[in-house]
C-alpha cells in the first residue's frame, strides 16, 4: 500500500490514521487535504468529515537495493548489500559467492544491471542519482585495469598518430579514462555517442605543425 484516502473528524485525525495504516512518519509522506471537514451545529445539522489523501514517499536508494536483490534472486544468486551514498551518487556493495554470474563477461552483465537499477532509483528521486553496483570489489579491480589500458592506448596513439575509440562504458568508467590521461598534454579524451553506448575517444592533441 503506497497511497490511501482516509476520513476523520479533523484533518489531523485523518492524517494520523493514514500514517498509522501506512506505517510511516509524517516526513515520509505527501499529504493532500481533500476536505477540511465541518463541525455540526447544535446537533441539528450534521458535520462533514475531513478527508485526506496520503501517499508514501518512496526512497530511491531503498528501491534500488530492493530491485537488485530481487533480480539477483531470479538469477539464482543470493546477495548481501551495503550502501555508500553521497548527494548524487550511491554505491551498492554486493557480497556473494556467485558474484561472477552478476559480473558477466567483461562486466557486461553488471553494467546492464547497473543501468536498470539506476532507472529504477531515478523513478523516485527528485535529483538525478548515479547508481554504482560493486560486486566483491569488482569496480576497484576494473578501475585499475582501465587505468593501465588508458596509459597503454595513449602511448599507442602518440606512436601511430591514430585516434582510438574504446568500447562503450558507463559514465564512472569513462571518468577513470579521462582522469588518468588528463595530465598528458599530448593527449585529448572525449566522450562520444549516446547513452548507454557512450564511449571514450583518445586522440593526439599535438598539431601537425608541432611535429
Amino acid at each position: 500500500m503506497k497511497e490511501i484516502t482516509v476520513t476523520g473528524q479533523t484533518v489531523d485525525e485523518a492524517i494520523d490514521e493514514a500514517l498509522s495504516q501506512l506505517n510511516i512518519e509524517k516526513n515520509q509522506a505527501t499529504i493532500e487535504v481533500i476536505e477540511k471537514g465541518k463541525k455540526g451545529f447544535l446537533g441539528i445539522f450534521k458535520g462533514k468529515p475531513a478527508i485526506v489523501r496520503v501517499e508514501k514517499m518512496m526512497n530511491p536508494v531503498d528501491e534500488a537495493v530492493k530491485y537488485i536483490i530481487d533480480v539477483s534472486q531470479q538469477m539464482g544468486v543470493q546477495i548481501e548489500t551495503r550502501v555508500n551514498k553521497t548527494s548524487r551518487q550511491c554505491e551498492i556493495e554486493i557480497s556473494s559467492e556467485s558474484a561472477g554470474l552478476l559480473i558477466g563477461k567483461h562486466g557486461q552483465t553488471i553494467n546492464a544491471l547497473q543501468l536498470l537499477t539506476q532507472l529504477v532509483a531515478n523513478r523516485y528521486s527528485k535529483h538525478y542519482l548515479t547508481i554504482v553496483l560493486n560486486p566483491e570489489g569488482y569496480r576497484e579491480r576494473r578501475e585499475e585495469a582501465l587505468a593501465q589500458l588508458a596509459l597503454k592506448l595513449a602511448k599507442q596513439v602518440l606512436q601511430t598518430n591514430k585516434s582510438i575509440q574504446l568500447e562503450a562504458m558507463p559514465s564512472h568508467e569513462r571518468k577513470v579514462i579521462h582522469q588518468v590521461l588528463a595530465k598528458n598534454k599530448a593527449i585529448e579524451t572525449t566522450s562520444i555517442g549516446k547513452e548507454p553506448k557512450r564511449s571514450v575517444l583518445i586522440q593526439s592533441s599535438v598539431s601537425k605543425k608541432e611535429r
